[in-house]
Formats: C-alpha cells, sequence, structure tokens
C-alpha cells in the first residue's frame, strides 16, 4: 500500500499561502472599482495596486514563486489570446485598420527618434528598447472597458481597436525580429516561417465545418467535457509551444490564436463560447497577471529614488506624444477634433508589454533598472488616467465626422 506521506505536498504552505493571498486581491479588485463606479476606475488598476501590497514590497503576504510566475505567464497569453480573439476584421477592413497601421508606423519613427535624443543625452542606454516601448497600446486592457460602455461597436470603438491592435501586434513583432536571440535576419526567417504555419492553420480553420462535427462541438459544450474549451485551450499551448520553438516572442503565439479562433468560429459559436472564455481569462488568469505584476512592480525603488519618480511624469508625456499625438493628424477626416484627442489618449495607455519590454532590457542589460521602474510606473499611471481621461472627452455614442467617409476608398491605403 502506497503511503501518501512518503510524496512530497505538491503545493507547499508557502504556495498556498501566496495564492490564497491573490485570490483575495482578484476579489477585492472589481469591488473596489464598483465602490468608485461614479469615476468609471478600472478594475486593473486596483487588481495592481492590491499587487503591490500584498507583495513582497509592503505587507509580504504573497511571494513570487516558480509555480506564481507559471500562473502569471499564463494570464498575460490569455490576455493576448483574448485581444487577438475580439478582433473582427471584417468590421475593422477599410478605414479602421488603414488608419491603425498608418499611425503605429508613425509612432514607431517619433518613438525611435526619441530614443536616439533619449540616448544621445544619455538618459537611456538602448534607443531601441525605450523606442519600442513608446509605442504599444494595451489593447487588452482597454477591451473590457469598451466592452462595459457598449461601444465595441461603435465607429469609434472600431478606429480604437484598429489602432490598439497595431500597437499591440506591431511592438510584439518588432521585439520579435529585433530583440531577439538570433540576428535579425535570423529572427525575420522564423518569423515569416511562423506567419506562413498560422496562415495555413487560418486556412483550415476558415473551412466549412462538417455538420457532425458541428453537432459534436455543440453537444459537448453543454456538458462537463466541454470539448470546443478544451480545443480553444490546444490551440493556444500549441501556437504558444510552436512561437516558443522558434525563439519568437510566446506572446505572438498566443495572439495569433486569438485571430484564428475568431476567423474558425461561427457568430452563433462566438456568442455560445464568448462567456466561457472570459470567465477563464477575466474571471482568473488575466487579473493573477495584473496582481503579480503589481507584486514585481519595485514600489520602494519607485518612491525611494526621486530620480526614478521624476521619469514618470516624462515617460507618461512620452507616451501621449509618440502614441498619442499621431491620432490627431492620422483621424482628420474621419473624427471631430474632440474624438481624436480622445482617441490618442485612450491608445497612448500602456503596461502589459511594457512589462515584457523592460524585462528584457533588464535581462540582457540593455536597460538601466531606474529607467525600467519609471517605465512601469507610467504604464501604471496611464492605465489609471489615460482611460478616465479618453472616455470621458469621447463620451458613450461616439460618431465619425461623417460615416459616409467609412465606405470612401482611403488614400492611407494606397500608401501602406
Amino acid at each position: 500500500m502506497l503511503d501518501p506521506l512518503s510524496y512530497a505536498d505538491p503545493m507547499s504552505y508557502g504556495t498556498a499561502t501566496s495564492v490564497f493571498a491573490i485570490a483575495i486581491a482578484v476579489a477585492v479588485a472589481p469591488l473596489c472599482s464598483e465602490v468608485l463606479r461614479r469615476w468609471r476606475v478600472p478594475s486593473v488598476l486596483f487588481e495592481l495596486l492590491l499587487g503591490i501590497v500584498i507583495g513582497p514590497e509592503v505587507l509580504h503576504w504573497a511571494s513570487l514563486d516558480q509555480f506564481v510566475t507559471g500562473l502569471s505567464a499564463l494570464g498575460l497569453c490569455f490576455l493576448f489570446f483574448m485581444a487577438g480573439y475580439e478582433i473582427d476584421f471584417a468590421k475593422l477592413s477599410g478605414h479602421p485598420l488603414n488608419r491603425g497601421i498608418t499611425g503605429w508606423m508613425v509612432s514607431l519613427a517619433l518613438g525611435l527618434g526619441v530614443g536616439v535624443v533619449l540616448l544621445i543625452s544619455g538618459f537611456v542606454i538602448s534607443s531601441l528598447l525605450v523606442g519600442l516601448s513608446l509605442t504599444t497600446t494595451a489593447l487588452g486592457t482597454i477591451l473590457p472597458m469598451l466592452r462595459d460602455r457598449d461601444m465595441l461597436e461603435s465607429p469609434f470603438g472600431k478606429f480604437l481597436i484598429a489602432a490598439g491592435t497595431a500597437g499591440e501586434f506591431g511592438p510584439v513583432v518588432a521585439v520579435t525580429v529585433l530583440l531577439g536571440a538570433s540576428s535579425p535576419e535570423t529572427e525575420l526567417i522564423l518569423l515569416v516561417a511562423f506567419v506562413a504555419l498560422a496562415v495555413g492553420i487560418a486556412l483550415v480553420a476558415s473551412r466549412p465545418q462538417p455538420p457532425r462535427l458541428v453537432e459534436t462541438m455543440q453537444r459537448h459544450l453543454g456538458t462537463s467535457t466541454q470539448l470546443p474549451v478544451r480545443m480553444v485551450l490546444l490551440l493556444i499551448t500549441g501556437l504558444v509551444l510552436l512561437a516558443s520553438s522558434l525563439s519568437l516572442e510566446v506572446l505572438l503565439g498566443a495572439f495569433t490564436a486569438g485571430l484564428i479562433v475568431r476567423i474558425a468560429f461561427s457568430r452563433q459559436q462566438a456568442e455560445a463560447m464568448q462567456p466561457r472564455l472570459e470567465a477563464i481569462g477575466f474571471g482568473f488568469l488575466i487579473p493573477v497577471f495584473f496582481v503579480v505584476s503589481g507584486m514585481e512592480f519595485h514600489a520602494r525603488a519607485l518612491f525611494d529614488n526621486v530620480a526614478t519618480l521624476e521619469r514618470v511624469p516624462i515617460f507618461l508625456g512620452l507616451f501621449l506624444v509618440v502614441r498619442g499625438l499621431p491620432a490627431l493628424f492620422v483621424y482628420v477626416h474621419l473624427l471631430g477634433l474632440r474624438q481624436r484627442v480622445a482617441l490618442g489618449v485612450l491608445q497612448s495607455t500602456a503596461l502589459p508589454l511594457l512589462v515584457v519590454i523592460t524585462q528584457i532590457g533588464l535581462a540582457t542589460n540593455h536597460m538601466l533598472p531606474i529607467n525600467a521602474t519609471a517605465l512601469v510606473g507610467a504604464g501604471m499611471a496611464s492605465v489609471l488616467l489615460f482611460p478616465l481621461v479618453g472616455f470621458a472627452m469621447a463620451g458613450k455614442d461616439a460618431k465619425p465626422i461623417d460615416e459616409a467617409l467609412l465606405d470612401r476608398s482611403d488614400p492611407a491605403r494606397d500608401f501602406l
């Protein structure tokens, strides 16, 4: 007979304590947001703040061990999966997507230019890392706010989603190619190979599904097996593994998985799967990622060092200049001035990719610790301030200056 005491406890007391403290933060965060619902403070902000409080910097209720960091990595992957899943290219084609790509390209040029200036001034030690950091958009953070305000299907919402898609996907590709372990040429070849495989999977997924397969999936969706959900998780982990095996950024695999699932599902299937995927993502894994991100944030380094604290508003302002300013010109004939300003402020919201880029910078000694802390601090501030200001300026029913323009040819298309 096997002696159960002869086996090590699969979860140590310290890990169980950490998980319980994280669960408390995950549950309390939306309650805090509800208390301040008049100001519409996003729950993600409280997840970050509560992570700081329960983490090693303040109360020491939770620690960062292998299990906790692994769970956080899953949450980050699911955040990018949901960002890809929310994108419907059929609705974003034309002006929204073309202008979103154009806007990010302008931001990239501005970001790299600002990075060079900061490098020459001795403010940073890598213009590329900081430049890419300034071009990101926290699409996964903004999407729930758009959904809560019933703005996903609005013209303004489509422009914002397209801009966020470019601001999420563009930096991931740039990080993959320019910051990979191999040469940029090798990374580009591997990226092309990954895209080719992903397109092949997408083409297979987009083909009409056999009636028997559809019936089987529908039947198991209402049972304890939840077969469609398991197949989605298989696709996510498979593409993440594929990206990792090619030495590409794993977030690219998660984001691509979301796009493929969106293509594969019919409208009825997507509506049936939406609450289940959101329950896994927004109900569990994604808030865990933000809480753990708060635990990893060096709050003492931010407030103990005046120089670090002084850099937070500088980076916050650079987010607006690099990522927000192009919106004033890119959407000049499509949105009124108030909506363009609102769009610029909202697409300047950054955080998840900031964490990834700063971690890469610290690991490769290409980013000063003071800048890494200040960038993440600025990202946290942007999550608090920019959505409040941006959505207040946009209003609930933001519409284009001329909706007929959405059906006309886009001059930017020829440029792209």
